[in-house]
């Protein structure tokens, strides 16, 4: 049988684990080693957090079943794993998403929580999140519960706002090794424009929620920024910079971003829902956002915190 010529590309195991939890040891690491090469020595990029693994002259046909053999094999440890190419691996575009990837909370569900409905809303939240219900609709239903709301209580959030955990340090590493990063969000540009400025990001896009007297009217400006604007807005990136589809890594977490990570040349779900983490071509499940830094090849002593 006659190989196809993309799959002899040169990949790498690339594993990552939470920093607290040193789930990573040598022992490990040679147990997955024995079985996509016997002869290959694990490289440490951040030790006890993360490593690599040459499939040296491997021929991946099958990388699903590979990395599930590995999974049985960590019995279930905590550690992601990934088999990227080992060619070209640094990219030079960024789109993330905010909202529960980039910081930790959903912003509109903090901002119903000041008007004692933040269960209401984290409910219609959590649906569109999983693709049950239609982005846009689910946005215009939780915005309008947001009437009267003075634009003040923007900052008395932010103020409780958290990054997520490796969030910065993405960011800034990769804008230092000549990335471009946007931060694009089905959220508001009153939450992306301080919190791109804090993370470093070139440029952010997001709706924006409509004011009357500094109040909040229950409306946003049209059209909506969801799954579509998110991909389209990756396409423009992309063709501005003039950068072919390979040289793009997005990050998301919700049914809104699958068309996003789909467009990508890496679209990895960060401790996605379900069915996104299920439709992303990768995904992270316990390691903090460095590993995607650690999928790009860095090694811990480049990054920028």
């Amino acid at each position: 049988m006659t190989v196809p010529q993309q799959t002899m590309v040169p990949h790498v195991l690339v594993l990552a684990c939470a920093a607290k939890s040193r789930a990573l040891d040598t022992e490990v690491l040679r147990a997955c080693a024995k079985i996509v090469d016997q002869a290959a020595a694990p490289i440490w990029l951040g030790e006890g957090v993360a490593a690599e693994i040459a499939l040296r002259g491997r021929v991946v046909l099958d990388q699903t079943a590979l990395l599930t053999r590995l999974r049985e094999v960590l019995a279930r440890a905590p550690v992601d794993l990934a088999i990227v190419p080992a060619q070209d691996r640094r990219k030079l575009l960024l789109l993330a998403d905010m909202d529960s990837t980039m910081i930790e909370q959903e912003c509109i569900d903090e901002l119903a929580g000041t008007l004692g409905l933040r269960a209401e809303v984290s409910a219609i939240t959590e649906r569109a999140m999983r693709g049950e219900i239609a982005f846009e609709p689910a946005l215009r239903e939780r915005v309008a519960l947001l009437k009267g709301i003075p634009v003040a209580r923007v900052d008395e959030v932010l103020s409780r706002i958290t990054l997520s955990p490796g969030a910065r340090t993405l960011v800034r590493t990769m804008r230092a090794h000549g990335a471009h990063c946007c931060l694009v969000s089905g959220g508001f540009t009153m939450f992306t424009a301080p919190l791109a400025e804090k993370l470093g990001f070139h440029e952010h896009r997001a709706n924006r929620l409509l004011l009357r007297q500094q109040r909040l009217t229950g409306e946003v400006e049209e059209p909506i920024l969801g799954r579509d604007a998110k991909r389209d807005a990756l396409r423009q990136l992309r063709e501005r910079i003039a950068l072919s589809r390979e040289a793009v890594l997005a990050v998301g977490d919700g049914a809104n971003d699958l068309a996003m990570l789909a467009e990508a040349g890496w679209g990895v779900a960060y401790r996605a829902k379900p069915t996104v983490a299920a439709a992303a071509p990768f995904r992270i499940d316990h390691a903090d956002l460095t590993a995607l830094l650690y999928l790009q090849g860095y090694r811990r002593e480049e990054f920028r915190d």
